[in-house]
């Protein structure tokens, strides 16, 4: 009897690979898609001095293809090669990685063998780079990009199951002209919308109130919603060339605010300040004067919101000081919008239509 259990456990262990293989092979024989991964460092590629190590590791440690081998199971859904970009924690990104990244993007992209693009980045910044890409990448192919909250060497590290569904992602085709899009914790989110939301949790990455665009299950995307706002093919940005980006900086707002952040940014050759006010963006009145005066001086002044829900939409002190309304993008969103804004126009009118149409 024992010996008929065992020979029948080995029967249906074998069926399942099968289907499993099955499953795993395309459809109709068709060839395997070619996803690049391109990566920065960050915590997917962290190492910590013990499995139990959930901060305070060195991100960055391990390079790109000891992640790929990690993953195995990545042959199975794509042709996968990778490059390192960098090897830095996200909290030190800087313009000339975002510079690199989209260069190379729109050169990959451009290729008949590149199918799509997974890039592995750091947390901290992740929503910041997602958007720039969104803005200036020019292909409807897939560009994902993938972190994760726990480094390579700890226990039930997300990174590995982040990057098979971001792989899966990128050469799906599915994804194609949905802008650059996020796949973290089996969720798929637009680079536009999505922003952190929790330090140390695996589910930080969200679109508060307007929602992931789908869901990963089983490696499978499910859209059920996207993004109506201009991004890639569609984005009037062009980074060709550029070798730096406008000089935009945040100042935050709080109670008995001063002028000083200010006053000191105009006198260093600010070309835009993001204002992420109180509210409704509403900002203390003796910033608000620091402000008028430097949109007079030819800084470009956006109102935000430190809130993290909801728009900032135009109200009668904007025409009269001549500021720009930020929407829903968040204060780091919008900076980056505006940096992007001030490579083609100074105009406070033609950047408030950038911000309404971005």
């Amino acid at each position: 009897m024992l010996k008929r259990f065992a020979l029948l456990t080995v029967a249906v262990f074998a069926l399942v690979l099968s289907m499993q293989a099955a499953m795993a092979a395309p459809a109709g024989g068709a060839e395997l898609p070619s996803v690049k991964i391109l990566a920065t460092g960050g915590t997917i590629a962290g190492k910590g001095a013990s499995a139990t190590q959930m901060t305070g590791y060195d991100p960055g440690a391990i390079g790109v293809q000891v992640l790929i081998d990690a993953v195995p199971e990545l042959k199975q859904y794509a042709k996968v090669s990778g490059e390192q970009v960098a090897n830095i924690g996200s909290f030190a990104m800087t313009h000339e990685v975002w510079l690199k990244l989209a260069s190379r993007c729109n050169a990959l992209l451009a290729q008949d063998d590149v199918d799509g693009i997974v890039i592995t980045h750091g947390t901290d910044t992740l929503e910041e780079t997602a958007y720039f890409l969104n803005l200036v990448v020019k292909s409807d192919k897939p560009v994902v990009l993938v972190g994760a909250m726990r480094p390579a060497t700890a226990i039930s590290a997300d990174g590995p199951v982040n990057i098979l569904n971001a792989v899966r992602l990128a050469g799906s085709k599915e994804a194609r002209g949905r802008g650059v899009l996020v796949a973290m914790n089996d969720q798929i989110n637009g680079g536009r919308d999505v922003t952190k939301t929790n330090t140390t949790h695996v589910e930080t990455f969200k679109a508060p109130e307007l929602g992931y665009l789908g869901y990963i299950q089983n490696g499978k995307p499910y859209f059920y919603r996207e993004s109506t706002r201009r991004h890639t093919t569609e984005s009037e940005f062009d980074v060709t060339g550029l070798t730096k980006l406008p000089y935009v900086e945040i100042v935050y707002g709080h109670v008995n605010h001063d002028r000083v952040a200010v006053d000191a940014l105009v006198a260093a050759g600010v070309k835009g300040i993001v204002h992420a006010g109180m509210g409704h963006g509403s900002m203390f009145p003796v910033t608000r004067e620091a402000l008028g005066e430097a949109v007079r001086k030819g800084v470009v002044v956006v109102k935000s919101s430190r809130v993290g829900n909801g728009q900032v939409t135009r109200v009668a002190e904007d025409d009269k000081y001549g500021f720009v309304a930020g929407d829903t993008l968040n204060p780091q969103k919008a900076r980056v919008l505006l940096m992007l804004a001030l490579t083609r126009t100074d105009d406070p009118q033609e950047i408030q239509r950038i911000f309404d149409e971005y």
